[in-house]
């Protein structure tokens, strides 16, 4: 690495890039680790590497082995990297290949329940249970979950197939009612769209339909379509795992347990202990999902939800432009 110095003190950003890429396809761990640390130096000096660092990281948790991925693997870091570094590495890491190198315990149990949403269940004996609120396997109730995929250079994070939308003319508005718990759970799942990067969100409880309680948000027509609550949950936690345009990600695990919080109180329920309530008030809903249809590019999540009993009805809409 004998012109390593000369790359730092130039701070040649595309050189230092680069250099990292063929290290990795080398293999060479040990040097990245090093150029890692070496621009970090230079960052306390006044040298803008910053970024390289953070690249580096994320290229260990991504490529290199469960022994390297596991060092940089800290709270708080990769805090600009594409996603959560914990996210990263269990995305491509089976749990007996990382875990071990993990020192962290709340971490490690992100980790753990990555790798189940990835289909490959954790025993419990090896994590934290109390971590994360929901339980380290899936119920029968539960979608498969959409999770990231990352990449050398950038991360997709896919949706499911979702169900197609239809254009609907939407019935009179009816009156809001006061603000409840269902809505402010809702209003969680984009919170790092509202509170870290451009989006803002509306939503409304009504006492009506789920068509009514989208036109008392404002649109007279949408693209909608009824969906079950499978798709549902699939949905709000795609939604509530993202960062939005420029929020930090909060992963998957995250997304699923804010998703069974926001189920919860929609059925009105104080806890998420009792797992059949939940899994049969999921199907008792009525799901709609829309778009305005006027939305090009970006970030957004267009949900409502109708409990039939008690003739209550919300809708949610949330936006982030890149």
């Amino acid at each position: 690495m004998s012109d390593l110095t000369t790359l730092i003190e130039a701070s040649d950003l595309d050189g230092l890039i680069r250099r990292i890429d063929g290290l990795v396809s080398a293999r060479e761990w040990e040097d990245i680790v090093e150029l890692r640390d070496r621009c970090l130096e230079a960052t306390e000096r006044g040298k803008q590497l910053w970024g390289v660092a953070q690249f580096a990281e994320y290229r260990l948790a991504l490529d290199a082995p469960g022994e390297y991925a596991g060092r940089v693997i800290k709270e708080g870091a990769g805090r600009f990297a594409l996603g959560p570094l914990w996210e990263v590495a269990a995305s491509t890491h089976e749990w007996d290949e990382i875990a071990p190198h993990v020192d962290d315990g709340r971490l490690r149990t992100l980790i753990a329940h990555e790798r189940l949403l990835r289909g490959e269940p954790v025993d419990l004996a090896e994590v934290d249970a109390h971590v994360l609120e929901v339980p380290m396997r899936l119920e029968a109730w539960e979608p498969g979950y959409p999770v990231a995929a990352y990449r050398t250079d950038r991360a997709d994070f896919p949706e499911n197939e979702w169900t197609g939308l239809d254009w609907v003319e939407l019935p009179a508005p009816v009156d809001r009612l006061p603000e409840d718990d269902a809505l402010e759970a809702l209003a969680i799942l984009v919170a790092p769209w509202t509170e870290q990067s451009n989006g803002r969100a509306d939503g409304c409880v009504v006492a009506g339909s789920m068509l009514e309680a989208v036109r008392t948000l404002g649109p007279h027509r949408v693209r909608a379509a009824e969906i079950d609550g499978e798709e549902a949950l699939a949905i709000m936690a795609w939604t509530a795992a993202s960062g939005g345009a420029y929020g930090r990600r909060r992963g998957s695990p995250v997304g699923r347990m804010h998703t069974w919080w926001a189920l919860a109180a929609l059925l009105g329920l104080e806890d998420i202990d009792d797992t059949t309530a939940l899994g049969e008030g999921a199907a008792e809903l009525r799901w709609l999902r829309w778009d305005p249809g006027d939305q090009i590019g970006g970030w957004g999540f267009h949900l409502a939800a109708e409990d039939p009993e008690d003739g209550l009805a919300w809708a949610i809409s949330a936006v982030d432009a890149v």
